[in-house]
């Protein structure tokens, strides 16, 4: 940490901070480049295979894409995304991918130091938040190319470490020493604070104004603290005029409610098997590691499983053939590890011979128990149980953002305030084109905690926001 960083945190009584960003994966990096001073502009040259959009930035030529019309430019789009902003940075960067083109971004880039709005970038990770906590040789669910940040692609950046894609694909580890790359290359590295953690945001009474001056805006107070070596913690409390949550999904896992799920072999994440594997609790002559879900994460712990030879039980509620599995919407082509995962659930159900020697799914069963000599009761479609001995449990269903360091644990700021905060069913509801809470003056959402769930397109999110505070700034009085 830099010791203008360790003055911010040290100093609670200093000036309010324009921004705080909470967060310091995909999202929190690309907001902090453009907050840098970093600006987009179209290539003189450069023409956009979209008629319509390519006809909009004629009008402005030479106007960075931060100063026009967000709503007006991205007015017409469509793509796999419904954030209008997400799609229209994602076709600015990548202007014909989704057809399978390689047409190059029709931005260049200027740094414009006295466009730099100062802030600060808070997380308990390295720079890269949770692609740090993934287990390195995981491939990425998205192409290597859509992993990129503004002006250093993935594919450019991995020759230079003589590295290369597979399929098309990158390892989550590669990706996360890219992120961290990333914010030194760009300079970025005194806005980072890592092995921080935010324990409460508070919106303050907002300053004194001057007279004549405009409506003074909220003050926030973010406090936590920062772990150190030794383990110490040394607290923090900062103030600041906007506030950007971050923070992605991946905090608080989903829970099945059932008896027995806090028995200390029950487990949330992958990274529990890992070091079951590397301790050797669990191995190809013990009982089998039950993994319950019909997502990619459990996919993932089928994977890793079945590379060490570990036998597997692999549960779900939902039918194998059920369209709304989420291997029915990969293409095999990109994703064969997926769906050889998809095939081994549909021949090796446990009514059925198969030749995936160690593997058994379980499909439309529910687990009802989990018991201490570490047996798990299950109840089958025809409404039978069944008693299965394992060596562990991971319990694979998703995670919900964990949020509980704002108010109400963030509960108000959803689009449904009655219904649990979900970044695919219930995100916080926030201005399309500025990224802004519709409920909360000053704070902002962004990443999947606003529905963006792809790296290609929190990029947009970013945009939104920095666009949003640049205008703050040209408003104040001198």
């Amino acid at each position: 940490m830099s010791n203008r960083r360790k003055d911010h945190l040290g100093a609670s009584s200093s000036e309010p901070l324009p921004v705080i960003i909470i967060g310091n994966g995909p999202s929190g990096i690309c907001l902090s480049y453009l907050l840098s001073g970093y600006t987009p502009y179209v290539r003189p040259d450069a023409v956009h295979p979209h008629p319509l959009l390519q006809r909009k930035l004629s009008e402005a030529p030479g106007v960075s894409i931060m100063d026009q019309d967000l709503d007006y430019l991205s007015e017409g789009l469509e793509g796999r995304c419904q954030s209008p902003v997400a799609l229209l940075f994602d076709t600015l960067l990548r202007p014909d991918t989704d057809f399978g083109g390689s047409v190059e971004s029709i931005l260049t880039w200027r740094h414009q130091k006295e466009r730099a709005i100062p802030h600060l970038v808070l997380g308990r990770n390295p720079p890269g938040g949770a692609w740090h906590s993934i287990e390195g040789s995981m491939v990425t669910l998205s192409q290597g190319e859509w992993m990129g940040l503004p002006d250093l692609q993935v594919k450019d950046w991995m020759c230079k470490k003589r590295r290369g894609l597979r399929n098309s694909r990158a390892t989550a580890g590669d990706i996360a020493h890219y992120y961290r790359d990333y914010v030194i290359r760009k300079g970025l590295s005194h806005n980072f604070v890592s092995s921080a953690t935010v324990t409460a945001v508070e919106w303050g009474t907002p300053e004194p104004s001057s007279p004549g001056a405009r409506d003074p805006s909220p003050l926030f107070q973010v406090s936590g603290f920062v772990a150190a070596e030794d383990q110490s913690q040394q607290p923090f409390s900062l103030r600041a005029h906007n506030v950007v949550l971050a923070t992605g999904t991946s905090d608080s896992p989903a829970r099945l409610g059932v008896p027995g799920e806090g028995l200390p072999f029950v487990h949330h994440d992958l990274s529990a098997l890992e070091a079951a594997t590397r301790a050797g609790t669990v191995s190809p002559s013990s009982d089998p590691v039950l993994i319950i879900g019909a997502g990619l994460s459990a996919a993932d712990a089928v994977l890793y499983a079945r590379h060490y030879g570990v036998p597997v039980i692999h549960a779900f509620r939902r039918p194998v053939d059920d369209p709304g599995l989420v291997f029915n919407q990969l293409p095999k082509m990109l994703y064969p590890e997926y769906h050889k995962v998809h095939q081994m659930m549909r021949e090796r159900s446990i009514l059925s011979p198969s030749p995936y020697e160690g593997y058994r799914s379980l499909p439309e069963h529910q687990l009802l128990l989990l018991k201490e000599d570490r047996q798990a009761v299950f109840r089958d479609p025809q409404g039978l149980q069944k008693v299965f001995g394992v060596a562990l449990v991971l319990l694979l269903i998703g995670s919900h953002p964990d949020l509980s360091f704002l108010p109400g644990a963030g509960a108000d700021l959803a689009v449904d305030p009655d219904q649990p905060l979900s970044a695919k069913r219930n995100p916080v509801d926030v201005d399309p084109f500025t990224y802004q809470s519709i409920h909360q003056e000053g704070l902002y959402a962004m990443g999947p905690l606003a529905g963006d769930n792809f790296v290609r397109f929190v990029q947009g999110g970013a945009l939104a926001v920095a666009s949003s505070l640049l205008r703050k700034e040209a408003r104040k009085p001198p």
